[in-house]
């Protein structure tokens, strides 16, 4: 268990995107800022971080930022719309993609700011994060997140194979210093975003990908900070998943808790995995989908709650809110 949970008789519980669109009162700011604005003023970037905590009662914060503040570091000029970010010159039309990037250490300081801001508060554990190089570079290599396959990256890699090489080690040095950085300002855990572990053979991932996941997360625990892998989509290749990698990894609402327990070293925690479709529902099926996790939580008592992929916009704000303390409540 997270050391900051030790005494506590009941599965931790926080839940990915729970500061945005669900809460009434980051809705009632997007009506002043965008979300650029939000992210990259540190005081509200900070408030919004703290709201999940405040107004569902989740256990922990995570430092309201994106996963593409490292591409923006590299020099990449992105741009937010309504659906989804774009980058304005992405590498896949670069003819020396890697010689194309710039890094700007300045870029991530108001990051570093809010983060200050919030452990300043002392209001809940801090998770830091940063994107996974793969998910990273799809965005990189694509430009735009509207092709959920990434066709363009995955032609990349297969075709440009020592151009993939050369960005991967890139973003991985990159990464490192940034999440070493959040530690260094007082994130209490890391979590690396791996997205789009599913669009790559499983083979492949492991050869090209995960060395990677392993280097940025051994430079954060070996500064006492106990990382989680979130690799969604990745299904059987949970099976190479081991506590060489992380300390605890994060399941995906499409694969069975049970399953990834037998296939993941027994060493490493499991956090995860209801569907966000489930929090559409009505509070009975939602308390009913929860009780069936009962057996689970009993045998694995260092589980950590959270949903397999975001919260979904549309979510009900009540219905999040039943759903963190009906967990609060498992004994």
């Amino acid at each position: 268990m997270i050391k900051c949970f030790q005494n506590i008789n009941r599965p931790p519980v926080w839940l990915m995107r729970q500061a945005g669109r669900v809460l009434p009162r980051y809705r009632k700011l997007r009506e002043t800022y965008s979300f650029r604005e939000l992210m990259e003023t540190p005081q509200l970037a900070a408030d919004v971080t703290l709201m999940p905590v405040e107004d569902l009662g989740v256990d922990f914060a995570i430092i309201f930022s994106d996963i593409l503040t490292v591409p923006t570091a590299l020099g990449m000029e992105i741009e937010w719309t309504d659906f989804g970010p774009k980058f304005l010159k992405p590498l896949c039309e670069e003819k020396n993609p890697s010689k194309a990037l710039k890094f700007s250490g300045e870029k991530f300081e108001h990051v570093y700011n809010a983060i200050d801001i919030v452990v300043e508060n002392k209001k809940a554990p801090l998770i830091g994060f940063c994107g996974a190089p793969l998910t990273t570079l799809c965005y990189m290599i694509q430009g735009v997140s509207s092709k959920q396959n990434f066709p363009e990256a995955k032609k990349f890699f297969y075709t440009q194979s020592l151009e993939t090489k050369k960005l991967i080690d890139i973003v991985t040095e990159i990464s490192i210093e940034y999440a070493l950085k959040q530690v260094e300002h007082g994130v209490e855990v890391f979590q690396i975003f791996e997205s789009n572990a599913g669009i790559l053979p499983t083979e492949m991932y492991k050869e090209l990908i995960l060395p990677s996941v392993k280097k940025i997360a051994d430079a954060v625990r070996q500064k006492g900070i106990p990382v989680i892998f979130f690799p969604k989509g990745i299904g059987m290749g949970l099976i190479n998943i081991t506590s060489e990698i992380c300390d605890i990894v994060g399941i995906d609402w499409q694969t069975d808790i049970w399953d990834a327990r037998r296939l993941i070293d027994k060493k490493v925690k499991i956090q995860g995995n209801f569907d966000p479709h489930l929090l559409l529902a009505s509070k009975d099926k939602i308390a009913e989908e929860i009780e069936k996790y009962r057996k689970f939580f009993d045998e694995n008592p260092d589980w950590i709650v959270n949903l397999g992929h975001g919260v979904l916009a549309e979510t009900p704000f009540e219905n999040v809110k039943f759903f963190v303390d009906t967990i609060k409540s498992l004994r």
